[in-house]
């Protein structure tokens, strides 16, 4: 699986405004190193949920086939391209018809080729993310996001990293958390 997010969600100032709360900041000197923080603890929440907290478009990268494929970004909200991507690169729209898509109540999007004849590989395009922004994430989910980024911008002069995401941000992203037995 190869994922680009060809269109990332933006922070709104609010979430910079929060993140100082907590941390007691009132200048604006250190707004960019903070904001990177805050980028850096959404893609932490991902690597331990497994899914994209704010909705932003991406495409994957799959083999072309007739049996189903899953995609691996969660939540999927709605599947709305898929191409054939040919060996030099070039692609060409996959008609309606075929191919067939399924949106699970997990979250999970799946897609399968009528028939195996497209050569090389399919581009999925697709809308992904808990939620629309960063107001609509829910409170236990945003606050951990807040706490992590307060938590690194703490410890930035420590001696050593310790393991993220610590003991009380993982109970608060605990609910949203998705495992998979392989």
């Amino acid at each position: 699986m190869r994922r680009v997010i060809l269109s990332a969600p933006v922070l709104p100032s609010s979430a910079l405004a929060e993140l100082k709360q907590w941390l007691g900041i009132t200048t604006t000197h250190d707004d960019a190193p903070l904001a990177a923080l805050l980028a850096a603890a959404l893609e932490t929440f991902e690597a331990f949920a497994g899914q994209l907290p704010l909705e932003a478009t991406c495409e994957e990268i799959l083999p072309a086939s007739a049996a189903w494929q899953a995609l691996a970004t969660r939540p999927v909200q709605a599947i709305t391209m898929i191409e054939a991507v040919f060996d030099d690169g070039t692609r060409s729209s996959l008609a309606p018809d075929a191919y067939a898509i399924e949106l699970c109540a997990d979250g999970t999007g799946r897609v399968r080729l009528a028939s195996s004849t497209t050569p090389g590989r399919i581009a999925v395009r697709f809308d992904a993310g808990l939620a629309a922004d960063w107001d609509a994430l829910p409170d236990g989910l945003r606050h951990g996001l807040v706490r992590l980024a307060a938590h690194q911008h703490r410890e930035r002069e420590s001696a050593g990293a310790g393991a993220l995401p610590p003991a009380s941000v993982a109970a608060l992203w605990r609910p949203w958390r998705r495992l998979r037995l392989a």
